[in-house]
């Protein structure tokens, strides 16, 4: 099957599962993002230590059962 033939089948199935309006309410969601998100990751765990994550796992543990 050539990528065309796929693309075409793929959207007859949509239609056909959710009718024509739908499949295009459905089509237009898709957002492929931007940036590097391996990248901008390492940047938002860096700072985080394992001590810190396991008191803050401790603060809430201690939360949850004190209600």
């Amino acid at each position: 099957m050539t990528p065309t033939d796929l693309r075409r089948r793929g959207f007859q199935a949509l239609v056909d599962a959710l009718g024509y309006v739908d499949a295009i309410r459905f089509l237009q969601q898709y957002d492929p993002g931007h940036g590097n998100y391996t990248k901008e990751r390492h940047k938002w765990l860096e700072p985080l230590r394992m001590d810190d994550f396991l008191a803050y796992v401790n603060r809430q543990r201690d939360q949850d059962t004190s209600h």
